[in-house]
């Protein structure tokens, strides 16, 4: 599949194709204007986690990765080489929704290799001030986000799913990046958002919404939740667990990353010798990669 777009921070034009990869590939990044270079979408990678998360091997930059590897999850695919011409994925209509599309649009194909899953074992938690986030022992992946924002369309949102029961698609991937009109162009200023629009993203202004109408009456959390999916899925493998989160934000999330990986005791790999195929992604499946 290809598409083509413009960075949200960048602002800069990018073609990206997405190919299939063998089992046990996993996701990898590969920039065509650098002659092929590759950057694995795993933790030791991460560089950048302020306002997205960015990936850099040997000072080459792979930025906004989250929007297309929550749709990974979200689609289950497992491998896949990621083409891009430029340094930030496109950022598209601002929701994972149009890469989802274009993944069930050309297909998912199954592989014979049985996929490993990362079950979390022992609780997690992390905090910082009134940031909180935490992963538990499950049976499946669930993910609960809340959020409070001074502003009267968001307030305090809180929107948990399960992504074993086939509602990624419809519940998480239509919910788009959000942000405030006062804070744009100081934003700018720092070399951010220079390809953000209306097209793109939910724009605020202190007391209303300047691009109606919203997807979900809790867009705004449902966002947070795909953003997340997205950046623990740089632990490498789908996760067996229950994930709760309170404001956290990129850095917690890929934080909560590294913490996991760094100590073998909170994980084990495992298989789930009962997986059947089905076309629902959210299905168990087996290792899958883009057709």
């Amino acid at each position: 599949m290809e598409c083509r777009g413009q960075g949200l921070h960048s602002g800069a034009p990018v073609q990206l194709r997405i190919l299939p990869a063998a089992p046990g590939s996993g996701v990898v990044f590969r920039r065509t204007d650098l002659d092929g270079f590759e950057v694995e979408a795993v933790s030791r990678n991460v560089a950048r986690v302020s306002y997205a998360t960015s990936l850099m091997k040997k000072g080459v930059l792979i930025s906004t990765t989250e929007h297309l590897l929550s749709a990974f999850i979200g689609t289950g695919i497992d491998n896949a080489i990621v083409e891009l011409d430029n340094l930030e994925l496109p950022i598209l209509d601002g929701s994972a929704r149009p890469f989802v599309d274009a993944i069930r649009k050309v297909g998912i194909r199954k592989q014979r290799r049985p996929r490993t899953y990362l079950r979390i074992r022992r609780e997690l938690e992390l905090r910082e001030g009134d940031k909180f986030i935490a992963v538990y022992p499950a049976e499946t992946y669930s993910v609960s986000y809340s959020i409070n924002f001074a502003h009267p369309l968001i307030g305090k949102e809180t929107f948990s799913v399960d992504l074993s029961d086939g509602n990624y698609l419809s519940e998480i991937a239509p919910a788009r990046t959000f942000g405030f009109l006062h804070e744009a162009e100081a934003m700018r200023q720092q070399g951010l958002i220079r390809g953000a629009s209306q097209e793109n993203a939910i724009v605020l202004t202190r007391d209303a919404l300047m691009n109606p109408p919203l997807r979900f009456r809790d867009e705004f959390v449902r966002h947070k939740v795909l953003d997340l999916i997205g950046d623990l899925a740089l632990l490498g493998k789908q996760i067996l667990g229950n994930v709760v989160a309170d404001r956290a934000g990129h850095a917690m999330h890929t934080a909560l990353v590294s913490r996991i990986l760094r100590d073998r005791t909170f994980w084990e790999e495992t298989t789930l010798e009962d997986e059947v195929w089905s076309d629902s992604p959210a299905q168990p499946a087996e290792v899958t990669q883009v057709v």
